[in-house]
């Protein structure tokens, strides 16, 4: 478990932070009340930030915020002293944030910060600049965001570096570069990607109004004008990285069942759009199965429905895990699964899902007296051809009911 240092003095202060991390996030917490104490500590243990205050017994002019630079620690400076001139002064240093100790609010915004730090080292962002100064500048600025960074000096390198890793979450370009300009990098980048997928942020010390109505209208998310503040960098960017995982996390739930969080029934026939286009020429064979859970309703009667519900979140689990991650598993209803395997020959797709029947029939459930709970799945498999996918689909549900009558716990495929 990672760890999070507080350095402060102020015991009742402490104690709270620390409570107040500890129940909200998944961080040990170590406390220290001087700089010598908090040397031991950083000895002894690798933390993910420190939380210091400026003023302690042994350093009371903020020397541990120096100490803490130098040792290459990630810090966020938390103090009571509020004038604008000192405050300036720190946050030309390297941390990552400066808090005033006012009040419960501020207890709330660390917490807030270090799961925004916490959710960053997800993300990749792409910073785009002919500038070695202010790109380095930005660099240094998002590592201490916990931030994966790539940087190039111009458009053209940024197209390829997208390519190479289109995960990408953030683009933050300059305007004027050579070879291509940040106006036409923005242009190419939203051929292929939209604002849901990918966001731009545009950081440049051009003055003209125009120009920057320009970027937002050829789909720019957000404008940041050089010089900038620490602060504002960071604000910025966390806000776009936030709403980023919101759409995604919309997104996501638009395309997921709700109990298995398998692939829903819209979704699987959206991607198996995409997938015949990418097929189209080659011909690609690939297997349509239907599965469904026998005697469902004996579970639910005799066991009760969460007992059921466990019964179809296994089967999922196994699907899951029994698949690779290039094929399409999904929930159509209740206790019935659709399942595409690509690129395969019937007699694999045989042996696949035989290996998931008997995967399936020695699993064991548990009621919620504790009872071990068997079930079985009949399975339908056919190799598409030439059909379309419904008719595909229909074939495989009609093997599916075929395996019922023939007995139940069986694989047949065509």
């Amino acid at each position: 478990m990672k760890r999070i240092l507080i350095i402060e003095d102020n015991k009742t202060l402490a104690k709270l932070v620390s409570k107040k991390i500890s129940s909200e996030l998944d961080f040990e917490v170590d406390v220290a009340y001087k700089l010598s104490e908090a040397k031991l500590f950083l000895k002894m243990f690798d933390h993910f930030i420190v939380l210091t205050d400026l003023n302690l017994p042994d350093a009371p002019n903020g020397e541990v915020v120096d100490y803490l630079i130098k040792k290459n620690v990630r810090t966020i400076v938390l103090t009571s002293n509020a004038d604008k001139k000192f405050r300036k002064q720190m946050m030309s240093k390297n941390i990552i944030d400066y808090v005033y100790k006012s009040g419960v609010n501020d207890v709330s915004y660390i917490i807030n910060t270090i799961k925004r730090l916490k959710k960053n080292q997800q993300h990749k962002v792409l910073v785009v600049d002919d500038s070695m100064i202010f790109r380095k500048q930005m660099v240094d600025m998002l590592e201490n965001l916990f931030i994966k960074v790539f940087a190039v000096a111009h458009g053209e390198e940024a197209l390829n570096m997208l390519q190479t890793h289109p995960d990408i979450s953030l683009v933050l370009t300059d305007y004027n570069m050579p070879v291509m300009d940040g106006m036409e990098l923005t242009i190419e980048i939203r051929k292929k990607y939209t604002k849901n997928d990918l966001s731009i942020l545009v950081v440049s010390s051009n003055e003209d109004d125009e120009i920057n109505a320009m970027f937002l209208k050829n789909g720019a998310n957000d404008y940041i004008k050089k010089p900038f503040s620490k602060e504002e960098f960071s604000c910025r960017v966390n806000n776009a990285l936030e709403a980023k995982e919101n759409i995604d996390a919309i997104t996501n739930h638009s395309r997921r069942d709700f109990l298995t969080g398998l692939y829903n029934r819209q979704y699987f026939f959206k991607e198996m759009d995409s997938y015949f286009e990418q097929i189209e020429q080659t011909n690609e064979q690939f297997a349509v199965a239907m599965i469904d859970i026998d005697d469902i309703k004996n579970i639910n009667d005799t066991f009760g429905h969460e007992a059921g519900d466990r019964a179809i979140i296994t089967l999922s689990e196994i699907l899951r895990s029994a698949t690779n991650h290039k094929d399409l598993v999904s929930r159509f209803n209740s206790e019935e699964f659709c399942v595409v395997l690509k690129n395969i020959n019937r007699f694999s797709a045989h042996d696949i899902f035989e290996r998931i029947r008997k995967e399936i029939e020695n699993a064991v459930i548990i009621s919620d007296k504790g009872e071990n709970i068997n079930f079985t799945a009949s399975i339908g498999v056919v190799i598409h051809k030439n059909d379309t996918l419904e008719e595909s689909i229909d074939q495989a549900d009609m093997l599916l009911h075929k395996a019922k009558q023939n007995g139940k716990n069986q694989v047949i495929v065509e």
